[in-house]
C-alpha cells in the first residue's frame, strides 16, 4: 500500500496477521502530522487494503482476529511487566523502550479495527456512544475523584442500568 502516508499493519512475520511491518521492515513513514490526523476510518480502509492485497482476508474471521488481538494485549502487557507502577510520560524509560510501546499499542489498535470491521460496527460511533453511557453512570457531580465502580453511585438515572447489560457485571476500568 503506497498511499504516501505510513504503511499501516501488525506484524507480518511468516503469519496471516493483521497487515505488515512495523518489524519486517516494510514501513513506509509519513509526517507526523500526518498520523496525528488519521482516522478510524482510514486505518479501516487501509487495513482492508492491506489484507486484500496479501489474500488474507480469508484468515480474518472475528474468532482468529480476537485471538490474534488478546495475543497482542499480551505483548502489550509483556512491556509493563516488572516495571512496577509507571507514571505518566513514562520518565526512565529509554527510547528504544517508548518505541517498542508505541508498536505494541499500534498492533492493539489495529487488530481492534481489523475486529470492528469485519464484524460491521462503527468502532467510532460505537465508542461515542459508550462514552455516552458511561457519562451517565459516572456523574461528575457524585463519582469526581473516585475509583469506585459504578453500582456503588446511587444514581437515579434508570436509563444507566439498562444502556448495557454486558459492562454490569465488569470491573470499573477509566469509566468502561
Amino acid at each position: 500500500m503506497n498511499g504516501g502516508t505510513e504503511e499501516v499493519g501488525v506484524e507480518g512475520e511468516g503469519k496471516a496477521g493483521v497487515g505488515g511491518a512495523a518489524r519486517d521492515g516494510e514501513m513506509e513513514t509519513g509526517t507526523e502530522a500526518a498520523a496525528a490526523a488519521v482516522s478510524l476510518e482510514t486505518l479501516r480502509k487501509r487495513m482492508a487494503d492491506f489484507a486484500r492485497e496479501r489474500d488474507w482476508e480469508q484468515f480474518h474471521s472475528p474468532r482468529n482476529l480476537l485471538l490474534a488481538l488478546v495475543g497482542e494485549v499480551g505483548e502489550l502487557s509483556e512491556t509493563f511487566q516488572w516495571k512496577g507502577e509507571v507514571p505518566k510520560g513514562l520518565p526512565g524509560w529509554d527510547e528504544a523502550e517508548k518505541e517498542h510501546l508505541g508498536e505494541e499499542l499500534a498492533d492493539v489498535l489495529l487488530y481492534l479495527v481489523r475486529l470492528s470491521d469485519m464484524c460491521g460496527v462503527d468502532l467510532g460511533k460505537a465508542a461515542l456512544r459508550k462514552m455516552e453511557i458511561n457519562a451517565r453512570k459516572y456523574p461528575v457531580d457524585q463519582c469526581k475523584g473516585s475509583s469506585k465502580k459504578h453500582t456503588h453511585y446511587g444514581s437515579t438515572n434508570s436509563d444507566s442500568t439498562n444502556d448495557n447489560v454486558n459492562t454490569s457485571n465488569k470491573e470499573h476500568s477509566n469509566g468502561a
